[in-house]
């Protein structure tokens, strides 16, 4: 990447303690959105990163977060969020190096980042995806949940709901982000293709190069096309994305699910997930909502829902 491309980034940093620190970066990642690409805690600070022309509009967005967390009791001050040059992009990957490894996220899908070298077990679906400039790296828990789900529908043995699971030759990536769930999706169904879109050039730009190191971009598809402009039915949509975006987008959404088709929902802390499930269950089209808490960070839930077949 060029050097003016590195000078495009600034960080939001959020002073807190420690102990907060979990639930005020899981109330950050549902409320800014520039947050859910992921956050970093350094000594007693939170940090994400946003481009240099959306930052006087995401430190708005923070301070407006921080103080209801202050008005709830959390000890955050909103005076003390603030907006700073990024460090260059090659320090910023040096620092995920030191945590960003090889990763088994479910039975099969392990994510390699390019600097590890990996040999794959039998059976496995390697993902490459490094940190970047559009969420998803497999880390965070609403994508790992999303990961979880799917390569637990591609295995026959274990059905995702109670009626049997699709066969998946078509699928949609609603706010593709890095295109991970996309990629996902064509490597677990090697006979599929589908459609990653997302509103941000930069995430359609990112998910397209993904597509292409990892070898499926002929059959991935990487756009802006809006949600309401695809009239095409889909066997899978996943949509890892914020809850009153889940939410206003019900009606299109389930519009876009074919018959017996399945709908993952993430990107949900565990009572919106379940708030969300409730939501789109009250249409009579679809029919068993599941909702998963993960294992390891329980604070966040996916909903897994299904359309009615015939």
């Amino acid at each position: 990447m060029s050097d003016e491309r590195q000078t495009e980034w600034v960080e939001i940093v959020i002073s807190v303690r420690h102990v907060d620190a979990a639930e005020v970066a899981g109330f950050l990642a549902t409320t800014v959105p520039a947050a859910r690409a992921g956050v970093e805690l350094r000594d007693e600070s939170i940090i994400f990163w946003v481009p240099l022309n959306e930052g006087d509009g995401a430190l708005r967005e923070t301070r407006a977060a921080v103080s209801a967390l202050a008005a709830g009791g959390i000890a955050v001050d909103p005076a003390r969020v603030e907006l700073q040059p990024a460090a260059p992009e090659g320090e910023w990957r040096d620092v995920w190096k030191r945590y960003f490894r090889v990763t088994r996220v479910a039975r099969r899908v392990v994510i390699v980042p390019s600097w590890e070298e990996y040999a794959p077990a039998r059976g496995d679906v390697v993902l490459q995806v490094d940190p970047g400039r559009a969420f998803g790296t497999g880390l965070h828990a609403s994508t790992r949940l999303c990961l979880i789900e799917m390569d637990t529908m591609s295995s026959a043995d274990q059905p995702v709901l109670q009626g049997e699971c699709p066969k998946v030759t078509r699928f949609l990536d609603l706010g593709t982000g890095s295109g991970i769930l996309a990629i996902a999706a064509a490597k677990l169904w090697p006979a599929s293709s589908g459609l990653a879109i997302d509103i941000d050039p930069v995430a359609v730009e990112v998910a397209t190069e993904n597509a292409l190191r990892n070898g499926v971009a002929e059959r991935v598809s990487c756009a802006l096309t809006p949600l309401g402009a695809v009239r095409e039915r889909f066997d899978l949509v996943m949509a890892n994305i914020q809850m009153d975006v889940l939410r206003s987008l019900r009606d299109v959404v389930v519009q876009r699910i074919a018959p017996g088709g399945i709908l993952i929902l993430s990107g949900l802390l565990d009572e919106e997930a379940r708030d969300v499930a409730r939501w789109y269950a009250l249409l009579p089209e679809i029919q068993t909502p599941r909702v998963r808490q993960c294992a390891d960070d329980p604070e966040w839930s996916a909903a897994v829902l299904q359309r009615v077949a015939g």
